[in-house]
């Protein structure tokens, strides 16, 4: 099982939003159970239960982990194909976000833009790699800072953008043949507490996105 993998197609996310399937994948990617055995978890009937597991499967988010008998039954053991998904722009491609339309490095929501792509093109990459069966080379940096006042945060953005744009101008080669492109994303913004993500996931139910994480740089 993986940790965590990229639902690309849109008909799959359409699938994995759906309450009770969502709840079965969570059940799922806690190990592996039969349809028998999640219809008493979630409150719906073996034959139900067996028609969602279908469609789950029919779209590679469960998958066949081995089969027991159970009298004169063999039962299908089903497990996740990941502990988590997240899914990616490209579901919805049409409206998909681009933050090449407009760029400010003070906007809150051109982050968002850029951390979609971040998802979207990763996803693909990993999905890329996968099937290549080639290990992808990438880089992540996770941290959190306080700032003792708005002054410092700024002086620490110049700084940082200061740095991360010697290192750029240092290392990049556009001449180089061989040479293979790498996207840089650095963003910083205040850590989300603890209690307003335990309120998202009391609405949203097990299946919510955990907290944000605070300063980041991905490559």
């Amino acid at each position: 099982m993986l940790d965590v993998t990229v639902i690309e197609d849109a008909e799959a996310a359409v699938v994995s939003l759906d309450p009770v399937r969502a709840r079965l994948l969570a059940e799922l990617a806690a190990g592996p159970a039969s349809a028998a055995m999640l219809a008493g978890k979630v409150g719906l009937p073996r034959q139900k239960v067996n028609y969602h597991l279908k469609t789950l499967e029919r779209h590679g988010l469960v998958e066949l982990a081995g089969e027991r008998r159970k009298g004169n039954v063999t039962e299908r053991m089903m497990r996740a194909t990941a502990a988590s998904y997240v899914i990616s722009p490209q579901a919805l491609a049409a409206v998909q976000p681009d933050p090449d339309r407009f760029r400010d490095q003070l906007s809150a929501r051109w982050l968002l833009a850029l951390g979609a792509r971040l998802v979207r093109d990763v996803g693909l990459l990993v999905t890329g790699a996968a099937k290549a069966r080639k290990r992808l080379a990438t880089y992540a940096l996770d941290g959190e800072v306080t700032f003792a006042s708005a002054a410092d945060r700024a002086a620490f953005i110049e700084e940082l953008t200061a740095g991360v744009s010697a290192l750029i101008r240092k290392y990049h080669d556009g001449d180089a043949e061989a040479g293979r492109p790498h996207r840089i994303v650095v963003a910083v913004h205040p850590t989300v507490k603890p209690e307003a993500v335990a309120r998202t996931e009391a609405v949203a139910g097990p299946e919510a996105a955990g907290a944000p994480a605070g300063p980041e740089t991905t490559h």
